[in-house]
C-alpha cells in the first residue's frame, strides 16, 4: 500500500495537460496539430477525419478527468500488478562496472509494457461508446494486451497480424484466440508489422465506427501523444523508485529499444528535459545496416509519410517503402515514432543499430547472469551495455527497460542456442 500511495502522489505527472508532456521548456512540444519539429501530424483519408477529430476531443477530455484517472490507476494496480519492480542487477552491474537497474515491464500481466496503453485506450473506447476494437500487432504482445483488455470489457476484438509473424509468434496467436479475438493473418508485402498496420487502416476506413487501438507511438495525431501518455507510468515509477532505492530520482543513463517506440517513450517521458540523464536507444540493425537486411530506420532513413504521420522511413529514391528485416517481430518496422525521430534529430537521444547476433548474445548474457529471459526486443536494449561500457563510471546509475519477457521467443532462442558456439562455464560467481 505504501508504494501505491507514493504512486498516487506522483499522479499529477501522468495526468498533466499536453503542454507539459516533455517537461516544460527545452525540447519542442507536440504542436496542436501533433508535430514534433518536422515530424508527426495527421495525414489521413477524408473518411477518417471525423473519427480522428472525435478521438482527439475524447482523449484530451480524459487527461484531467478524475473518474477516468481513478479507474485507470485501479486497473494498473489491481489488474496489471503495477508498480513493476526496478531491480538492481548485481551480477550484470559487476560485469559492466556500473550500477545497472532493470525496469521489469516483463512482469506485467500479459508479459510486456503493452498492457499499460491497451487498458488506457480501452477505457477511452468505452467512454466513446465503441463496441468493436481493432488493432495491429507484430510480436503479438500488443495483440495479446488488446485481446485481454477486450475480454475484460466484453468487447469485440479483431487483430491484424502479418503471416510471417503469425508463424514466428504462434504462442501469442493462440493466446489471442483463447481470449476471444479474431486474428486476421495478412499476406501482403513481407507479411510483418508494416503490412498488418496497412490492413488495419484499410479496415478502419471501411469501418470508421471501430476503435483502432494503435500499439506504439506511431500513426496520426493524437496517437503518438496518447500512447506516450499512457506509457508514461513507466518513467513516473522510475522517479520514485530511484529516490527510494538510491536517494535521488534520476539515472545517469536511460536505455530502451525502439521500433515504433512505446516502451522507450514511456521510459524517457519524465526525463526528456533533464540534462543530467543521457538517453540511449537501440534500434534493430538486423544483419547490419550495410546489408540492406535491417530495420535501423533512424540510422539510414529519410523523411517521408507512412500510416498517417511524417517521420524517418526506410524508402527508395522514389519514396517506395523498402522492406525492413529484424529477428525481432516487434522492431521489424520501416518507420519510427515521430517523437523519436525528433529526439534523434536534435541530439537528445543517442541511437545504436543493434544487430541480431548482438541482441541474442545480450539475451543469453542476462539469462546467465540474472536468471531473466527477456523478449528479443528488450535484448536489443540490453546490448547497449557493451556499446557504452567504456564510458561507464563505477558510481553511474544505468536504467534499462526490459519491455517484455522471452516466452514468445523461445523457438528463436532454442535455435540459436543449438547452433551458436558454446562458451566455457562462467566462473565469476
Amino acid at each position: 500500500m505504501n508504494n501505491f500511495k507514493k504512486y498516487q502522489r506522483n499522479d499529477a505527472n501522468l495526468n498533466s495537460s499536453t503542454s507539459g508532456m516533455l517537461g516544460g521548456a527545452g525540447l519542442e512540444l507536440p504542436s496542436e496539430s501533433g508535430f514534433y519539429g518536422e515530424f508527426g501530424g495527421a495525414y489521413i483519408p477524408e473518411i477518417l477525419h471525423g473519427t480522428v477529430e472525435r478521438l482527439k476531443e475524447a482523449y484530451f477530455a480524459i487527461k484531467n478527468d478524475a473518474s477516468f484517472k481513478a479507474e485507470y490507476y485501479d486497473l494498473l494496480k489491481n489488474y496489471v500488478g503495477r508498480p513493476s519492480p526496478l531491480y538492481f542487477a548485481k551480477r550484470l552491474s559487476a560485469e559492466y562496472g556500473s550500477n545497472v537497474y532493470l525496469k521489469r515491464e516483463d512482469l506485467n500481466h500479459t508479459g510486456a509494457h503493452k498492457i499499460n496503453n491497451a487498458l488506457g485506450q480501452i477505457l477511452l473506447a468505452k467512454r466513446m461508446g465503441k463496441t468493436r476494437i481493432i488493432a495491429e500487432t507484430g510480436a503479438g504482445q500488443h495483440g495479446v494486451a488488446t485481446a485481454t483488455a477486450c475480454a475484460l470489457m466484453g468487447l469485440e476484438c479483431i487483430i491484424f497480424m502479418g503471416k510471417t509473424d503469425v508463424e514466428r509468434q504462434f504462442l501469442n496467436v493462440q493466446k489471442m484466440r483463447m481470449l476471444g479475438a479474431k486474428v486476421e493473418p495478412v499476406i501482403s508485402g513481407n507479411c510483418t508489422l508494416k503490412d498488418a498496420t496497412n490492413e488495419a487502416i484499410r479496415y478502419w476506413c471501411s469501418n470508421p465506427d471501430s476503435f483502432y487501438i494503435i500499439g506504439s507511438t506511431v500513426g496520426p495525431h493524437p496517437y503518438p501523444d496518447m500512447v506516450g501518455f499512457f506509457q508514461s507510468v513507466i518513467s513516473e515509477e522510475i522517479l520514485w523508485q530511484l529516490q527510494e532505492q538510491i536517494g535521488r530520482d534520476y539515472p545517469d543513463y536511460l536505455m530502451a529499444c525502439v521500433g515504433g517506440g512505446s516502451n522507450a517513450m514511456g521510459t524517457y517521458y519524465h526525463y526528456l528535459n533533464d540534462k543530467r540523464v543521457k538517453i540511449i536507444s537501440a534500434e534493430a540493425g538486423g544483419l547490419g545496416i550495410e546489408t540492406g537486411e535491417t530495420a535501423a530506420t533512424i540510422s539510414i532513413g529519410t523523411v517521408g509519410i507512412i500510416h498517417g504521420f511524417r517521420t524517418l522511413l526506410m524508402q527508395d529514391e522514389d519514396g517506395q517503402i523498402t522492406e525492413p528485416y529484424s529477428i525481432s517481430a516487434g522492431l521489424d518496422y520501416p518507420g519510427i515514432g515521430p517523437a523519436h525521430a525528433y529526439f534523434a534529430h536534435v541530439g537528445r537521444t543517442k541511437v545504436y543499430a543493434i544487430n541480431d547476433d548482438e541482441a541474442l548474445d545480450a539475451a543469453f548474457e542476462l539469462t546467465r547472469l540474472e536468471g531473466i529471459i527477456p523478449a528479443i526486443e528488450s535484448a536489443h536494449a540490453l546490448a547497449l551495455l557493451k556499446k557504452e561500457k567504456q564510458t561507464f563510471k563505477p558510481d553511474d546509475i544505468v536504467v534499462i527497460t526490459v519491455s517484455g519477457r522471452g516466452d514468445k521467443d523461445m523457438d528463436t532462442y532454442v535455435k540459436y542456442f543449438n547452433t551458436a558456439p558454446k562458451s566455457p562455464p562462467d566462473e565469476s560467481g
